[in-house]
């Protein structure tokens, strides 16, 4: 009976072999398998994944995006597949940047559908051939991308709704208080300034004298 690692090995040369020059490099990692595959194939290496009859990737869990802002090719967009069948999972990934689109994978699973929505309102990745790219958890009018690592954390605009109007209102941030400064002092080895309330405390008793050295 072949050991988890071991049917991994299997089915990553059985990848190799069957998309070829389509691979650009895999990887195994805590008892996973991940494929890394140029963008512009991501439509005939899923489609072949799902209906090899030695991987039956039949199921989408997942489709998100990683930033990494230093690259060039910042976003990577990752699929996860699971085989029922075959009782075993594989990551897909490939790189693109802001403005090339990723083929959409709707075709070949239906359930990206939202997922590639997802990560193009949170990312900003284009989608090529999706039915119906629009933002899908922010509100309409947003502006941004949440999940970039150069978003700011207080974002750009804030929603309330207008009483006088009588509609929801769009303003620009305002902050409630000023900035405040945070120390990174370890708390077990204690802090090197007075604790709010710590001033109420009553002060320790002086220590007493100490005795008068005995005479010769």
């Amino acid at each position: 009976m072949q050991s988890a690692d071991e049917a991994l090995v299997e089915l990553n040369e059985h990848i190799a072999a069957g998309i070829g020059d389509l691979l650009v490099a895999s990887r195994m990692a805590h008892g996973e398998l991940t494929i890394v595959v140029p963008r512009e194939q991501i439509v005939p290496v899923l489609t072949f994944l799902r209906d090899n009859s030695r991987c039956q990737f039949e199921v989408l869990i997942d489709l998100c995006g990683v930033d990494y802002p230093e690259r060039e090719r910042r976003f990577d967009v990752v699929y996860h597949l699971l085989s029922v069948r075959q009782n075993q999972r594989v990551r897909v990934t490939l790189e693109t940047d802001e403005t090339t689109p990723v083929p959409s994978v709707v075709d070949v699973f239906p359930a990206a559908n939202w997922y590639e929505r997802e990560a193009y309102d949170m990312y900003g990745m284009p989608f090529s051939g999706h039915p119906d790219l629009r933002r899908l958890l922010t509100d309409y009018g947003f502006e941004g991308y949440p999940l970039r690592k150069d978003f700011p954390l207080s974002g750009y605009v804030e929603v309330r709704y207008d009483d006088e109007l009588k509609r929801v209102v769009y303003d620009k941030v305002r902050l409630t208080q000023e900035f405040r400064n945070f120390d990174f002092e370890s708390p077990w080895e204690g802090v090197s300034y007075v604790i709010p309330g710590d001033e109420k405390a009553a002060a320790p008793p002086p220590a007493p004298p100490a005795p008068p050295p005995a005479k010769a």
